[in-house]
């Protein structure tokens, strides 16, 4: 019976949407496995010819062109195989389909953004009893591994602390508007200042500034709330400098050109830029950098080897070429100009759904800066939150149409 039919759909569907929300914070294969389902289901409806019109395809045309630059890249490298295995991480902007179709009300909305919150909160805390208990900086401690392996820094749930900074940077951001113009529920304060102290006990840099960028693009959008945008800032700062010896430390040397790490980044960005020259326009191909680095590692580096030269738009660029750069940058410059013309629409009044979209705008900010210092977009679990988040903006557009 077709009625029956679609309520299983319906029911199914629903349930894979609280198992892909729920892993984006705490299991990357639920969340990849729900993710791959609710995309059959997506392409399922949209090969109806009733329904295809209903079905959202935001940003199609410049994904389309990154992609199909990845793939001429991929062909040109000398690797086609190995390049395209590589590039399957592209399939995970699904995510940004998926979740459009599935946000058909500001509500919904608001309901992915809050489930979001509880899955990136709960990783927080795991990664804060990490960190507290966690006996010293050696990487293993024994049973149970979820809490003594690689505990000096928060990782939650997953392998390594710069996936947890990467998925709470969204997170906090995402939602930040929310708390600011008091569009969301009581419990969402004390949630979001969990995920706070989270981030600051990855002691990821990189997704700090991410964050307080993220912050910094709010303060155009929201000029009334700027008063608390400031306090906030500072009463951060201040909490570092009266914060443990390690967090401070951090912070003072970020710009540290003698850093252990940041002279690292340094060396690795000097070998990428000469990867690219030598191949300018198409790149080496994606996964080119874990099969090229070794030959153009600087004698002064740590790691002779590795698979990635922590800078999302230089590995772009050294993977893909200028075309490739060009197609991946579209993306970003369409939906920041999406989501900016929205927020000029959106009346005054509108205040959750300017919320929504100012929360949305913030978080790929953040995503971005973030990015300069590390490849999250490589990263598949911060990706996928990522193109998630995107989804919102068009999610608002067309309640609001």
């Amino acid at each position: 019976m077709p009625g029956r039919d679609a309520l299983s759909v319906a029911i199914a569907r629903r349930g894979l949407v609280v198992a892909f929300v729920a892993g984006l914070g705490i299991s990357i294969t639920l969340a990849e496995t729900a993710l791959a389902l609710l995309a059959l289901l997506w392409l399922r409806k949209l090969g109806d010819v009733h329904a295809r019109r209903s079905v959202p395809r935001p940003l199609w045309l410049p994904v389309l062109a990154f992609s199909a630059a990845s793939l001429v890249s991929a062909l040109a490298s000398g690797h086609p195989g190995a390049s395209l295995l590589a590039g399957k991480g592209l399939l995970l902007a699904a995510a940004l389909y998926v979740t459009a179709d599935m946000l058909d009300s500001a509500k919904r909305a608001e309901q992915f953004l809050s489930g979001l919150a509880l899955a990136a909160g709960l990783a927080a805390v795991v990664g804060l009893l990490q960190v507290t208990f966690c006996p010293g900086d050696l990487p293993d401690y024994g049973a149970p591994g979820w809490l003594y392996h690689r505990c000096a820094r928060a990782r939650g749930f997953f392998s390594i602390y710069m996936t947890l900074a990467g998925v709470l940077n969204l997170a906090l951001l995402a939602t930040l508007p929310r708390l600011l113009l008091r569009t969301g529920s009581r419990w969402l304060s004390p949630v979001w200042l969990m995920q706070l102290i989270g981030l600051a006990a990855t002691y990821t840099r990189g997704a700090w500034l991410g964050f307080a960028s993220g912050v910094l693009a709010l303060v155009p959008i929201m000029r009334k709330q700027l008063w608390l945008l400031v306090i906030g800032l500072l009463a951060l700062a201040l909490a570092v400098v009266a914060g443990p010896h390690h967090l401070r430390h951090r912070v003072l040397t970020m710009g540290d050109p003698d850093d252990p790490t940041v002279k690292e980044r340094i060396y690795m960005w000097r070998s990428g830029i000469a990867m690219w020259r030598d191949h300018p326009w198409l790149g080496v191909g994606p996964g080119g950098v874990k099969r090229e680095y070794h030959t153009y590692a600087l004698a002064g580096a740590i790691k002779q080897r590795t698979g990635h030269v922590h800078n999302t738009p230089l590995q772009i660029l050294v993977e893909r070429g200028v075309v490739g750069l060009l197609a991946w940058g579209g993306i970003w410059a369409a939906f920041g100009v999406h989501a900016l013309r929205l927020l000029r629409d959106l009346p005054a009044t509108a205040r959750r759904e300017r919320a929504l979209v100012a929360g949305s705008l913030a978080a790929i900010v953040g995503f971005l800066v973030a990015g300069i210092s590390e490849y999250n977009f490589g990263d598949s679990e911060v990706v996928m939150v990522a193109w998630a988040v995107m989804a919102v903006p068009f999610a608002v557009a067309r309640v609001s149409r």
